[in-house]
Parts: C-alpha cells; structure tokens; sequence
C-alpha cells in the first residue's frame, strides 16, 4: 500500500481584496475564513492550487 503525502494548509491573510479566482482557488480547497487549516493531498492539482494563492496560506509538510 502505497503512502500518499499530505501537505497542512493555513489561510493567514484575508481574502478581501483578492481577485474572484484567487477566492474560488481557496474555497476549492476548503479554507474560507482566516486561521482556517485543511489537510490536502500533495499532488500536481494541489500544489496548482497552492501556487495561486501561496501570498495567503502557510504550508507545512504533515506525516
């Protein structure tokens, strides 16, 4: 059985003021509000994602 990695995701800053796509990129990934954490897989979609709106989230490595 295989490991999939996980990769912690915090949103820190606001999301007033971003543009429409930057706030549907966080929504997708389940962080709404600030302080929000979710655990996501880290695979080429994710780490897109996280690419867009990297100005905003903490990142951390989970195991």
């Amino acid at each position: 059985m295989a490991k999939v990695n996980k990769i912690k995701l915090t949103l820190v800053k606001s999301l007033i003021g971003s543009k429409k796509d930057q706030i549907a990129t966080a929504e997708a990934l389940g962080l709404r509000k600030v302080n929000d954490t979710t655990v996501q897989p880290d695979n080429a979609a994710t780490q897109g994602k996280i690419k867009k709106i990297i100005h905003l989230l903490q990142v951390e490595n989970v195991k």
